[in-house]
């Protein structure tokens, strides 16, 4: 038996409830990951609320990290005592996980279990924003909105060490003070001065290159006014509420922009891919050139309070559960 946390219903944290239910045993190509840490995203929160429908019922969480415990027939990405982590397989908010064999990433020393599961889904959606959606280069200038988040501090980071000019918005001082620590050359304080007024004084109106935007419905239209001639809007999550139906004459009208919604599963779409962008993140962390910054855990039990701190806007990194 292990503990899990289900979703039986749709709806708003209370609906996560611990289960005990049976220990999953791998099929062929599978592996069962007996789980020391599971990181807490936004999408967990969507995927709860029926905002992305999953099949009822099902275990909550996408990403983790611990030690293989058994395999599936045919499996030889790995095999039981080695140190894994993942991400985009459904399941995570339990004591132990069946994985695809293909989607476990070895975690090296020097990588805690914590460190690893809290970069699966931030660390490489950070990576394959500045790396591949818009490749910054030296020169370009970047809005990362949520600046002081857990994809957002990431970024700020992967888009400095490309060369790349960042301005950040956040909601606090304590959150604006973070985001200059890890690098963003100018902060703005979304809650007291209006963002798109000051990213034209700080372009001299020129614009940015790209505009990375994980808020969605609040900060949206006015990030498309932020970008210069032929600029892209990264659409990449939508914390406060989905974007509205958007005519594609918008897009002309504003400078002949581009619009793009990607997914971490896209850019993780074979295990290559998926072992270059998380080896790239962790050898980064074993250099000291990437700052993992985890702001809370919480124990398993807890995932209603976990979803609930995420929510609440206030916290500044990652939140894990740990079972």
């Amino acid at each position: 038996m292990m503990k899990a946390i289900r979703v039986n219903q749709y709806g708003d944290a209370d609906v996560l409830q611990s289960a005990d239910i049976a220990a999953p045993e791998p099929q062929p190509g599978e592996a069962r990951v007996q789980i020391e840490a599971s990181g807490v995203n936004y999408i967990d929160t969507y995927q709860r609320s029926g905002l992305y429908k999953v099949p009822l019922p099902f275990i909550l969480g996408q990403e983790a990290a611990g030690v293989v415990d058994a395999v599936g027939a045919d499996v030889t990405e790995v095999k039981p005592g080695d140190r894994v982590a993942y991400a985009s397989a459904m399941g995570a908010y339990a004591e132990y996980a069946i994985v695809p064999a293909w989607r476990l990433v070895p975690v090296p020393e020097g990588v805690s279990a914590q460190q690893a599961a809290a970069v699966m889904v931030q660390g490489m959606t950070a990576h394959y924003l500045a790396c591949d959606t818009f490749p910054l280069k030296p020169g370009d200038t970047a809005l990362v909105h949520a600046a002081a988040g857990g994809v957002g501090l990431l970024l700020v980071q992967i888009a400095k060490a490309r060369g790349a000019r960042v301005i950040g918005t956040v909601s606090t001082e304590d959150k604006a003070t973070l985001a200059r620590q890890m690098g963003a050359d100018d902060v703005i304080l979304y809650t007291e001065t209006d963002f798109e007024s000051v990213v034209k004084q700080l372009t001299e109106n020129k614009g940015v290159d790209v505009v990375y935007d994980s808020v969605g419905k609040t900060t949206f239209d006015k990030s498309l006014n932020c970008l210069r001639p032929r600029g892209y809007i990264v659409l990449y999550g939508a914390s406060s509420g989905p974007v509205p139906p958007l005519d594609p004459q918008v897009l002309n009208a504003k400078g002949s922009l581009f619009l793009t919604r990607p997914m971490l599963a896209h850019y993780t779409a074979n295990r290559a891919e998926l072992l270059l962008r998380a080896n790239a993140l962790f050898d980064w962390m074993r250099a000291g050139k990437l700052s993992v910054r985890i702001d809370r855990t919480f124990p398993l039990a807890q995932a209603a309070e976990a979803h609930r701190a995420l929510q609440s806007r206030a916290t500044k990194g990652k939140i894990l559960l740990i079972p």
